[in-house]
Formats: C-alpha cells, structure tokens, sequence
C-alpha cells in the first residue's frame, strides 16, 4: 500500500508538473504572439468637419445644377474603384499599375443615375497643379482616363462659376464621344 500510494503521489505531481509547464508555454506563446500584431489603439484620429474644401463644395453644388437630374455626382471617389489595370498584365506589372492609381483620387465623377456607370470624371485644377508633383499626376490621370476611355473634363478653380458654362462644357465633351 505504501509503494502504490509513493507511485499514485508521483504521478499526480508529474501530471500537476507537465500541466503547469504546458499551461505557461501556451501563455507565453499567445502573450508573445499578441505582442507581435501591431497595436492600431496607440494611433489617435479625428475626423475632418467636411468631405469638400469650401471651393471644392462651391464647384459641387454648380455641376449639381448643371447635370440637373441628367446625371449623379459624386466627389473625391478612388481612381482604383473606377479604372482598373487590364488582367492581361502580368502579375508584377499589374501590381505596380495598381499602386500608381490606388491612392490618388478623382475630384468629381459623374454617373448615370439608373446604373450609376461611369458617363466622365471632372478635374478641379486650383494653382497647385502648377507644381512639379501634382503636374504629374495630372498627366497620370490624363494617361489612365485615356487609356480606360474614360472622358475627363478639367475646369479651372474660381471664385464664380457660371452655370451655364459648365454645363456646355459638360455637354460637349459627353456628346463628342458618344
């Protein structure tokens, strides 16, 4: 009875020891793994008052006016989720396309309302399209819509607008391409 109850003793410990080393391995493991995924509640955000710049929203409400219910509008929409590089590319050069587009912006899309299809893009070029930096990437858009067949409308920033203008200027660019 004795020799049982030293090896029944025993055994209880050594199952207690292994569970213990088992248990903190796994803790170790999963407090290390956690460490290593990147901790997103250390970066702060706050949100901006408005989606358009006081000029950019002036420009908004003039296209509104001149589409009328012609068309829809919509702002700042992401190149890539309008263009698309071809699938015949190969991966690489697919990749690289992609990252050249997949950040930048239109400033204004215009859109059937029935199947919200993609009809032109507006370009709002303010004095900084002057500079080195964003007068390539207005020769990038120019290439990309061209490319995509995509008609591309720029109009210069103002202080006024006349309606009438920008619809004319709207109109013969759809009508010259249909």
């Amino acid at each position: 009875m004795d020799v049982l109850d030293i090896i029944l003793n025993h055994l209880k410990h050594d199952f207690l020891m292994v569970f213990v080393a088992t248990f903190l391995l796994f803790s170790f493991f999963f407090v290390f793994i956690k460490s290593k995924k990147k901790n997103n509640s250390e970066f702060t955000y706050s949100a901006l008052p408005n989606l358009f710049t006081p000029a950019e929203l002036s420009f908004y409400f003039v296209i509104k006016q001149a589409v009328s219910d012609s068309f829809d509008v919509f702002g700042k929409v992401r190149i890539a989720d309008v263009i698309s590089p071809d699938k015949e590319m190969n991966r690489k050069k697919w990749q690289s396309a992609f990252n050249h587009i997949s950040s930048k912006h239109f400033d204004y899309v215009i859109c059937d309302p029935n199947t919200l299809k993609v009809v032109a893009v507006i370009e709002l070029d303010d004095k900084s399209h002057n500079l080195r930096k964003s007068v390539s990437r207005d020769l990038l858009i120019n290439d990309v819509c061209r490319s995509a067949n995509i008609k591309l409308i720029r109009f210069d920033a103002k202080s006024t607008y006349q309606i009438a203008f920008v619809r004319e200027a709207i109109n013969d660019v759809l009508n010259a391409h249909q």
